[in-house]
């Protein structure tokens, strides 16, 4: 049968090309939000994440007309913007008609430093009774384990620190709202002479790098990877390059950037501008943590110095991360800084080979920047440097200690030191009645050992028979008086809330790993079985290494002491 009249018109109207915008479009109050955020400088798309910190800092949270005006600005599909808006956890995406959350929130560490600390006593009793009607969240490290439990807050893009942190003190330091401590007057920073002398040529780019290969330097973020190998490999690649600082530290346990930051910010820049210097760098990029909002603060007012006075010689770029773990890792760290999902890459064959914007990128934490100024001091700094480690060790490091110790706190420390002789000499001895049990000798992902392997040199490559690395050197003291399988618990939980999601093996077998160690009773075998997949089938060294704590475990200690 025919199509009646009716039926024809609704099809001719249905094949009718549709102009003006699809879906969503914005609002003209959005779109004044958006461009107050944005500034007067042109909108680019690499300053996503930028803008919604500004965004969610003037109104409290991001509103969906927000995003889709955000996304008009930048001529990219709103899609893109939500996507990178739902992924850092920082960030309060709202619902259409959602209430904007409370003015302050409280977020409690729970990482292992601050749980052995009472951070769920303490979370609990401010759910009981938050501090002025606060919204009250639990949180990863926060880079302040040595003076554990902690809490921060925030307001409208102002931040403060509780350490030490009891209901009392949260609710006198916050009942009404943020009050942070007014920041110090600038001061002028203090000369930079090593920068000064390879300025003028009196230390050249071969003597800088001969320097690092005497004092073989390694990466202090984790990795390991020879400095002056790093380097090498950046400059062989064509102009222009770039210097990125990873300031991003979020291993529980580890907190040497945020010491190294407060209290020696120019020795880092200087570090930094000598890199650059060397690598012939047209910028510098510094991506640093949400959680160090004072160094941020210090960082963005030196920089500008830097800049303004002419002694950085190239622009000065300040990133602020949002709350997500994997962008420690580099590649997730380039996709970030360039205003996407903290996604790891896929690895170059060589470091730096494609980098930040497809460029080549030298890559350094803010430890491995930290020594440069010292190992480029003078013609011996680095054999005296190289000399300094133990037991055949060569080199020293900043050793982030905590948990069951007198004196937690960031050691200079040999490289080489054992666990017994950190906490002796450094750390004051176990705290009064406890009995050291156990201890992480790299952080969350190093793995456990027992007091019995307490004697073990700490250096790269010395544990790795056992299953263990030192990491980033975050060492973390447990006790007789601590739950070894809750600690296990309490690591995986921290990997599995921080994966990006983006491959399967993480993001299913971390949610797996952590069910199955909640069980009464552990099933060894299927443990063993999950932790081999997701080494071997994890992009990227979260997932790799999200089992470390639970199979050194099973390794290395009795099974009755294990569910």
């Amino acid at each position: 049968m025919a199509p009646s009249r009716s039926e024809r018109e609704a099809e001719s109207t249905a094949r009718r090309p549709r102009f003006g915008p699809r879906g969503r479009t914005a609002t003209p109050a959005a779109r004044e939000a958006v461009a107050a955020a944005l500034g007067t400088t042109p909108p680019q798309r690499g300053l996503l994440i930028e803008y919604l910190h500004t965004l969610q800092d003037r109104h409290g949270a991001l509103q969906p007309d927000h995003l889709v005006a955000l996304a008009e600005a930048l001529h990219v599909a709103p899609v893109e913007v939500f996507e990178v808006a739902t992924f850092y956890a920082h960030f309060d995406v709202l619902a259409d008609g959602a209430p904007a959350p409370p003015p302050v929130t409280i977020r409690v560490c729970e990482s292992l430093p601050c749980a052995m600390a009472g951070a769920h006593r303490l979370l609990d009793a401010l759910r009981a009774a938050p501090p002025g009607g606060a919204r009250i969240l639990s949180a990863p490290c926060m880079g302040a384990c040595d003076q554990a439990p902690v809490c921060a807050a925030e307001q409208g893009g102002a931040d403060g620190l509780v350490t030490a942190a009891t209901p009392g003190r949260v609710a006198a330091a916050w009942l009404h709202g943020v009050r942070l401590v007014p920041p110090a007057p600038p001061h002028p920073l203090p000369p930079m002479p090593v920068l000064a002398a390879a300025r003028d040529g009196l230390l050249t780019r071969e003597a800088m790098l001969a320097a690092l290969d005497a004092a073989g330097l390694r990466g202090l973020g984790g990795a390991g990877f020879p400095a002056a190998r790093k380097w090498r490999a950046v400059m062989a690649q064509p102009g222009p390059r770039h210097l990125v600082v990873n300031a991003d530290e979020g291993e529980p346990g580890t907190f040497k950037d945020r010491w190294c930051l407060h209290h020696h910010l120019h020795r880092v820049l200087e570090g930094m501008l000598l890199a650059a210097q060397a690598i012939d760098a047209e910028a510098c990029w510094i991506y640093l943590r949400d959680e160090y909002p004072e160094a941020r603060h210090a960082l963005a007012t030196a920089s500008a110095a830097l800049c303004e006075t002419g002694v950085a010689q190239r622009p000065i770029h300040l990133r602020r991360g949002a709350g997500a773990y994997i962008c420690g890792e580099e590649t997730a760290l380039l996709e970030s800084l360039e205003g996407r999902r903290g996604y790891p890459r896929h690895k170059p064959p060589y470091p730096g080979e494609v980098g930040l914007f497809g460029r080549p990128t030298l890559i350094h934490n803010v430890e491995t920047l930290w020594w440069l100024p010292e190992l480029f001091a003078a013609p011996e700094a680095a054999a005296r440097y190289a000399a300094a480690g133990r037991r055949g060790q060569s080199g020293r490091r900043l050793v982030s200690l905590s948990g069951r110790v007198r004196k937690p706190g960031v050691h200079d420390a040999p490289a080489g030191i054992t666990a017994l002789e950190l906490i002796e000499e450094c750390g004051g001895g176990m705290q009064d009645g406890h009995r050291l049990a156990a201890y992480l000798p790299g952080g969350a992902s190093g793995g456990i050992l027992p007091a019995a392997m307490a004697d073990l040199p700490l250096a790269f490559g010395t544990l790795d028979h056992l299953g263990c690395f030192v990491g980033s050197g975050g060492v973390v003291v447990l006790s007789d008086q601590d739950d070894l399988a809750d600690a296990a618990r309490n690591l995986v939980r921290f990997f599995h809330d921080e994966s990006c999601g983006q491959c399967t093996p993480c993001r299913v077998g971390t949610q797996k790993a952590a069910r199955l160690l909640d069980a009464p009773h552990w099933d060894r075998a299927l443990l063993h079985e999950l932790a081999q997949a997701m080494a071997d089938g994890s992009i990227c060294g979260l997932g790799q290494a999200a089992m470390n704590p639970v199979l050194s475990l099973l390794r290395h200690f009795p099974a009755e002491a294990l569910p």
